[in-house]
């Protein structure tokens, strides 16, 4: 885990799916430890006419507008692994699409471990079962 899911204001492309999903997944596996294999992203692209900033389009703006929204198992990380994620996304955000809009996002989302999990066994099961071994 964890589970990554961006918004972009830019229109669809293959390319740059790729490009946003392998850099925040490195930037996940280096900064938080996350493990490559186990990060999902999910890209989505919103029309840049259907995104507001300040009652404006984007459209009408120079800039791109993101939101990252990333879901990790509370108390694994610490804020100062936190700040640095969000200062190292936008960083690369803006690596990829050139400076942002200033109202742009990155949102971390810490769950508790008996709220969540992968193959059908939760976070604390893993936690408790690695005890045992």
């Amino acid at each position: 885990m964890p589970y990554l899911n961006i918004k972009l204001s830019a229109a669809p492309s293959v390319e740059t799916s790729r490009l946003v999903a392998a850099a925040l997944t490195e930037i996940t596996a280096e900064i938080l430890r996350k493990k490559r294999e186990l990060t999902a992203v999910t890209v989505e692209y919103i029309d840049p006419a259907s995104w507001f900033i300040g009652g404006t389009p984007v459209a009408e703006t120079e800039r791109q507008s993101v939101y990252l929204d990333i879901k990790i198992t509370r108390g694994t990380n610490t804020k100062d692994e936190k700040e640095e994620y969000v200062a190292r996304a936008f960083a690369v955000l803006e690596k990829i699409f050139g400076t942002l809009h200033s109202a742009s996002y990155v949102v971390i989302h810490e769950v508790d471990a008996e709220d969540w999990g992968y193959q059908g066994r939760t976070q604390a099961f893993r936690f408790v079962s690695g005890k045992l071994l």
